[in-house]
């Protein structure tokens, strides 16, 4: 008699073991939260350009796989953006200032600005309007509209946030990163003869530093 009920309670035990197991899955799932990679000397990384003479360096590590891309929470590839970690090292022994950074991915002779917050928050809102809505206000004034961020998961908005590149500053003998997102939504093979260029590095007397080049066939070649 008690294997019998053993029997009748087994399809229970199973379907709360799944249920059990579901529930574990979705709970990693939802505390995933994007850490951002250990930097390294930017000499380390395959796609480079050093000054020697101010003795800084700044590499580009497109995120281009899946692997790669693993650290985030968000599909950046999905969403037409290539991920592109920027770090700067400086070896000297005086610190390099930042604070305009300007950063260009040029590819088949196009030139692409990195996505600012508001893009990232328009590309990837569940919000989606096609502009010619009619308007439902009766007032002769209307409501505030809502911002880009509008539809926008907060874990995204986080993530946004926490993965652009914010130093102002490189202090001597260390090293800055952060990554730029870059719309290549209608480019195929967008590292292919492509160059990131990077302006806006000042010396510690507020001198901007010549422009670095970093091609990215120096990636490319390596990953092969």
């Amino acid at each position: 008699m008690a294997h019998n009920g053993a029997m009748r309670n087994l399809p229970r035990a199973i379907g709360l073991a799944a249920s059990f197991t579901v529930l574990a899955a979705l709970v990693c799932v939802a505390s995933k939260q994007f850490v951002m990679p250990t930097v390294r000397d930017a000499q380390t990384y395959p796609a480079h350009d050093i000054h020697n003479d101010e003795k800084v360096t700044i590499a580009a590590d497109p995120y281009d796989t899946s692997d790669k891309g693993a650290i985030f929470t968000q599909k950046y590839a999905e969403n037409g953006y290539l991920p592109v970690f920027l770090v700067i090292t400086n070896n000297g022994d005086e610190p390099v200032a930042v604070p305009d950074l300007r950063v260009e991915f040029v590819v088949h002779h196009t030139k692409i600005a990195p996505a600012t917050l508001d893009d990232l928050y328009r590309r990837f809102s569940t919000v989606k309007h096609r502009g010619d809505e009619p308007r439902t206000n009766p007032l002769p004034y209307p409501f505030p509209k809502k911002g880009p961020q509008a539809g926008v998961d907060r874990h995204a908005s986080d993530e946004f946030h926490a993965a652009m590149f914010q130093a102002k500053a490189i202090e001597p003998h260390s090293s800055q990163a952060g990554f730029f997102f870059f719309d290549i939504e209608d480019i195929s093979q967008p590292l292919a003869d492509a160059h990131v260029y990077v302006n806006g590095v000042r010396d510690n007397n507020g001198q901007e530093l010549m422009y670095f080049d970093i091609p990215m066939e120096k990636y490319t070649s390596a990953s092969k």
